[in-house]
């Protein structure tokens, strides 16, 4: 999916709060600043000079996205912090700074790293700037696919529930098959029809719409794409749903009809207890794709928030591991609580 990062403030934090692209941007970018407080700094008139813009478009940018770029570690200094600043720069062969005559300046905004990057992607009249976009989405993918072993279709596996949500959804799935043999007068294509009817109240797409959403191929096995969150709703809605199938049938004392089965459906998700659980996983659902795997859910596109740092932990750094090791993992304890037993 071709990205405008000018026009996206979603994409935009996607890429400033994943550490791990952060990281090689910075390597690759080797920008020179002032040291300060541990890290590096950079004046406006550096910025305006590095984009080859004038200091008054970077003063327009800082008007116009002031909330954003100070969120992004844009700041102004003053005092203490200021006068260790000043120390810094003195000795520093730092023309670019000459236009601000900084020995008397009571204030000087910086930028770290972060802001940055930051308004490297918001400046649109500048040809370094719009190089130096396409080079952090390059590099982007490239950590992402490099960390995950050269894909992201299972990226979801990764993340340390994963396994535990797949295990009790696929027993909470048999019960819910079972009562749907037990309970509903229908052939065999009740079991898609009603799967398909729990994924459209959950993120409101049938599977085919969803798989074509993620590119999976035919043989793919949709469900072993789901975030734990996801799989943990299902599997709620199949236990729940089961439930109230079972319910209605000793009610009815016959099997039920489609519009009977469609009536119980329609009374158990519109119970409000499901709206905080659904709004969750479809901000996950929804999020997580278009940051890890290039996905846009357009049915769920007012959910669509920036990826936390801790989720980029989760499914990309030292907490996430590819689902062969969990399994061998959980087959270990299995075998030393028999073991023990």
């Amino acid at each position: 999916m071709s990205k405008d990062l000018t026009n996206s403030p979603v994409d935009r934090q996607n890429i400033l709060n994943n550490p791990y692209a952060l990281a090689e941007i910075e390597k690759a970018a080797g920008i020179q600043g002032i040291p300060f407080e541990g890290k590096t700094v950079v004046l406006k008139e550096q910025v305006a000079a590095f984009f080859e813009v004038t200091v008054r478009t970077v003063e327009n940018y800082l008007e116009g996205h002031a909330e954003e770029l100070a969120r992004n570690g844009y700041e102004v200094l003053k005092g203490n912090r200021l006068k260790v600043l000043k120390e810094s720069i003195q000795g520093l062969y730092v023309p670019e700074t000459d236009f601000g005559n900084i020995a008397k300046a009571p204030q000087l905004g910086v930028f770290d790293f972060r802001a940055f990057l930051n308004l490297a992607m918001l400046v649109s009249e500048s040809e370094r700037a719009k190089l130096l976009r396409q080079a952090i989405l390059d590099i982007v993918i490239d950590t992402i696919n490099q960390r995950t072993g050269g894909g992201t279709k299972y990226i979801n596996q990764r993340d340390e529930d994963f396994l535990q949500s797949a295990f009790v959804e696929e027993n909470y799935r048999k019960q819910f098959t079972d009562a749907l043999r037990d309970c509903v007068a229908m052939g065999n294509f009740k079991y898609a029809l009603y799967t398909d009817k729990i994924y459209v109240s959950i993120f409101r797409e049938q599977a085919k719409e969803y798989r074509k959403v993620l590119r999976l191929e035919h043989t793919d096995s949709v469900r072993s794409t789901f975030y734990a969150e996801v799989l943990d709703l299902i599997a709620a809605y199949e236990c729940g749903l089961g439930d109230a199938l079972q319910k209605e049938l000793t009610a009815k004392g016959h099997k039920l009809s489609y519009a009977e089965v469609d009536a119980v459906f329609l009374a158990f998700e519109q119970q409000a207890h499901w709206r905080p659980l659904i709004e969750k996983a479809r901000l996950k659902m929804a999020s997580r794709d278009l940051a890890f795997r290039d996905a846009l859910h357009l049915q769920l596109k007012e959910y669509l928030a920036p990826i936390q740092r801790d989720d980029y932990e989760r499914f990309l750094g030292e907490r996430s591991k590819e689902l062969s090791e969990r399994l061998e993992e959980a087959k270990d304890v299995m075998k030393r609580l028999k073991e023990r037993g």
